[in-house]
């Protein structure tokens, strides 16, 4: 058995970032920038009032009551064309363009009209709820950086920079392929000795909260004619993702169904649970990740392995989804050789310290207790017995891009 760190970099070296395309901003949200968003326009273009009131010269101000002479006015959207002397005002409104000759904004609250004239009761210093050029950005300058999935304020800084298309990675496109004898469909009519196949359908979102696409080939029966016709058919992918038949006394299936297809096995077995039976290889140019056909442990090596993969794919950093630190709600055992993934609630302390608390149970056929779990307690390998109060590293599953 290998580590999982070492699993890890050994999979993410296989895996190389995927072309850039280019989309819309309407297509953008979720996808991973290729290149930066650079702003064609400067916002504001000019400076302009961050309130309704009056444009003034901030030195007939400084001492009032005074009152002005309105000279004209400046909407949002249109402008005045003039320049404000000694003396006089211009009607402004939120966005308007400040008049030549003024510097300053007096809100209307502070003012008194009587449709001709104004006066001033409060007095506003140069600069005086004015939004300069440039307040916001300027033309030529990064707003988002290349690198970085695309969220709804992204996609908003982009559109008002003015920029309708952006550069970002590729879908990864990824072949999911359930074997098993056992398996059936949800909805299809359970036989004797048979079970719902959940993982193609859990591991289909997952690569779709992930920014992938997925390309579910279905359930392949345990023998070799048929196993090898399915993975056929994910010739384009980006990865082929199998579970089961990896597992003791079934690794050689998977190397017989795929052996005169050009596969090479990588590594097989990894120092962790759940996820022992885990294998890595290539279909020619196609890298393939074989997960376990249990539930949990497909998910939770998806989580591991397959995250990063994506992440990796789509060009964004390897510390995507870091472990973050929290403490234990209730004391652990001592673990053994195999690097352990602990399903856990997770709360907070009235000081703001994250507590997890890991379910009494973790065997790992019990799919309701992983999607209960807010998120993973890491164990090292030969951890010692830890006490309630402890600080540990957890995998969150709530929120985010993972959506489990």
């Amino acid at each position: 058995m290998i580590a999982v760190e070492e699993a890890l970099a050994r999979i993410l070296a296989a895996i190389p970032s995927l072309p850039a395309e280019t989309v819309g901003l309407r297509e953008a949200l979720g996808r991973v920038l290729a290149e930066p968003v650079i702003a064609r326009v400067t916002q504001p273009p000019s400076a302009v009032s961050a309130m309704d009131g009056y444009a003034v010269r901030a030195e007939d101000v400084a001492e009032v009551p005074v009152t002005l002479r309105q000279v004209g006015e400046a909407p949002a959207g249109g402008a005045y064309d003039g320049t404000v002397g000694s003396g006089e005002t211009v009607r402004i409104f939120t966005g308007g363009p400040l008049p030549g000759g003024a510097d300053a904004i007096v809100i209307q609250e502070n003012t008194e009209s009587d449709g001709e004239s104004v006066t001033i009761l409060k007095p506003a210093p140069a600069g005086h709820y004015v939004r300069p050029e440039g307040l916001d950005f300027r033309a030529g300058e990064e707003g988002v950086a290349a690198g970085r999935r695309l969220t709804v304020r992204d996609v908003g800084l982009a559109a008002a920079m003015n920029v309708p298309w952006l550069r970002v990675r590729r879908r990864p496109r990824i072949a999911l392929l359930s074997t098993g004898d056992e398996l059936v469909m949800p909805g299809e009519l359970v036989g004797p000795n048979q079970i719902i196949g959940s993982n193609g359908l859990s591991l289909a979102a997952f690569v779709e909260a992930r920014g992938g696409e997925a390309l579910n080939l279905g359930i392949a029966p345990d023998n070799v004619e048929a196993l090898g016709r399915l993975t056929g058919e994910a010739r384009g992918a980006d990865l082929l993702v199998t579970t089961g038949g990896v597992s003791v006394g079934e690794h050689d299936l998977v190397r017989s169904a795929l052996g005169d297809r050009g596969f090479s096995l990588d590594f097989w077995k990894i120092a962790m649970r759940p996820g022992k039976p885990l294998l890595f290889g290539t279909i020619g140019d196609t890298p393939i990740l074989g997960l376990p056909g249990n539930p949990v442990s497909s998910l939770v090596c998806a989580i591991v392995f397959l995250g990063p993969a994506l992440d990796a794919m789509q060009g964004l950093g390897q510390d995507h989804q870091p472990a973050m630190a929290a403490v234990l709600g209730a004391p652990l055992g001592a673990n053994d050789r195999r690097q352990d993934y602990l399903r856990a609630r997770l709360t907070h302390h009235a000081d703001g310290r994250r507590v997890a608390t890991p379910f009494d149970r973790q065997d790992s056929s019990m799919l309701a207790t992983l999607a209960h779990a807010d998120c993973l307690i890491i164990r090292p390998p030969d951890a010692p017995a830890a006490a309630a109060g402890e600080r540990v590293e957890i995998l969150t599953l709530t929120g985010g891009a993972i959506g489990i």
